[in-house]
């Protein structure tokens, strides 16, 4: 059974760069569902819309990007923001991730960056323009805090805790299956599960978690 297209919603204040984006993501099979130009628009039109993925500049009229990332997160947890900036700055990157985003691409990426960037965006993946990742992970490193909780947490299966030191050293889904001769969707299905057992909401969450424990220095 074929599966239906990826939601999307685009929100941009320039309107060639917009309809370009649209025009690329209709060419290339997704289900556009809404576009906004401005924050507002994005955050009144986005519970219609429900987007899987939203594709959102950041220097856009109130609220910015990151005001709405924070506001559709609150809304629908399950979302995936995708920040498509002409800013590649340490602060605007940050500050987005902060918000939620699991995703922020530069405007210079190529048109087959963005549409595999919002298929793995959507399917769960942290995306970032090379370079960016490693500042991210690097940022969430000195911030982190001695965590409360035990890194070697009994409620994670030997499996689980496995996954979670790739996802910690930043490796895709795919990269994760190849590695441990496993199909994508049981990646998927031990993420979830971990979520879950750690009480949180997204891939950038337990990335943080698994860095303030050490796992991403950890052999896996």
């Amino acid at each position: 059974m074929t599966e239906p297209p990826i939601r999307v919603m685009v929100v941009d204040d320039h309107p060639m760069w917009r309809d370009a984006v649209e025009r690329d993501l209709q060419a290339a099979g997704f289900d556009v569902v809404g576009v906004a130009a401005n924050g507002s628009e994005a955050v009144a039109r986005f519970p219609a819309a429900r987007p899987q993925v939203l594709v959102l500049d950041l220097q856009i009229p109130a609220p910015n990007g990151v005001e709405v990332t924070a506001e559709v997160l609150r809304h629908d947890p399950s979302a995936r923001v995708l920040i498509l900036s002409a800013s590649g700055e340490q602060a605007d990157v940050l500050e987005a991730v902060k918000a939620g985003a699991t995703g922020y691409l530069v405007k210079s990426a190529s048109r087959e960056e963005l549409l595999d960037a919002v298929r793995r965006v959507a399917a769960g993946d942290t995306v970032f323009t090379p370079g960016l990742a490693g500042l991210v992970l690097g940022e969430y490193r000195r911030l982190s805090e001695p965590a409360a909780a035990d890194p070697a947490n009994p409620e994670l299966t030997e499996r689980e805790t496995e996954v979670l030191k790739m996802v910690a050293k930043g490796l895709s889904y795919r990269q994760i299956a190849d590695r441990l001769v496993l199909s994508h969707r049981t990646v998927q299905n031990h993420v979830q599960n971990t979520l879950r057992k750690l009480q949180m909401h997204n891939r950038v969450e337990l990335t943080r978690y698994a860095i303030e424990q050490g796992l991403d220095d950890a052999d896996a």
